[in-house]
């Protein structure tokens, strides 16, 4: 008897002894095989492995800022040089699809379910939705006070209503508009504005560009979440770009240090309870980044 209380008290302290050790160790790092756009030095996009090793990049034609992964590894950007437009490219750098606008610059853009893409042109500030052949099916002014181009608009999103939600920079407020351009909805105060997200629960997500934060509002225009550089200040947030919602929920954000260039994280992973478990900051690799897509998620 006496002997199998000792092998059972020493089994216990092993078992014991090695989960103290397991926990002792230091967790492995979280990493992400992703995509991101390089907005300097030099436009391009870039595919970076779990490693943190560029397995692939594609240089842009002009300014851009903002791109799409579809599921055939293609890729969908908006470039804002002389001509401007939208084009998609497959991995050996082959055009596929173009649209050449004929406004002053495009920088937004978003590919609708039906395959159309839905363009952000600025100057003047409208969307035009356009189907595989570079057909115009429909033009939707957009209310903006800002005369000059380049700041009007940023990211824009057709809804599930078949409203639109758009990004204007320069007027610091993001506006829900019918197809026929009517204001329904709108938030204002979110200096240099560039992406909002309509939630499943109606909720509007918001990166408050150089703001640096991010915040959930209803349609009453209430803060009901929000993450901001006092929640991280180790992240050296400055100006809050893309976002990318994964399917635990968690956010994909990226940072544009404009201004803090050296300093600071080009990305980060946050959870809903505001811990963040994955950041990207590469200094020599790349100065600013405006937005960034896992492909492990």
């Amino acid at each position: 008897m006496r002997r199998t209380l000792l092998s059972l008290l020493s089994c216990c302290m092993l078992c014991f002894a090695l989960c103290a050790s397991a926990q002792d160790e230091p967790s492995t790092p979280k990493t992400h095989h992703f995509l991101y756009m390089q907005y300097s030095p030099g436009n391009r996009i870039v595919e970076l492995s779990a490693e943190g090793k560029v397995v692939w990049e594609h240089p842009l034609p002009s300014l851009a800022v903002m791109f799409e992964r579809l599921k055939n590894g293609h890729i969908i950007y908006a470039y804002g040089g002389n001509p401007t437009g939208v084009q998609e490219v497959d991995k050996d750098h082959k055009v596929v699809w173009n649209y050449t606008a004929k406004c002053e610059q495009v920088l937004g853009f978003s590919r609708l379910p039906n395959g159309n893409i839905l363009v952000g042109e600025q100057g003047p500030c409208q969307a035009v939705e356009v189907d595989k052949e570079g057909k115009e099916v429909r033009t939707t002014p957009l209310t903006t006070n800002e005369k000059p181009a380049h700041r009007q608009l940023r990211s824009i999103h057709k809804l599930k209503n078949g409203n639109l939600l758009a990004c204007h920079e320069a007027d610091a407020t993001v506006r829900e508009v019918t197809s026929e351009g009517k204001v329904v909805w709108e938030y204002p105060g979110v200096t240099n504005v560039f992406e909002a997200i309509r939630l499943k629960n109606g909720n509007t997500l918001i990166g408050c560009g150089t703001q640096a934060r991010i915040i959930e509002v209803n349609r009453d225009k209430k803060i009901v979440w929000e993450f901001s550089a006092k929640d991280a200040p180790e992240l050296g947030l400055t100006w809050i770009t893309g976002i990318q919602i994964l399917k635990n929920g968690n956010l994909v954000v990226a940072n544009f240090l404009r201004g803090s260039e050296g300093r600071g994280v080009h990305a980060f992973e946050v959870t809903r309870d505001k811990k963040v478990v994955w950041t990207f900051a590469d200094h020599k690799l790349s100065t600013l980044v405006t937005m960034v897509r896992t492909l492990d998620e």
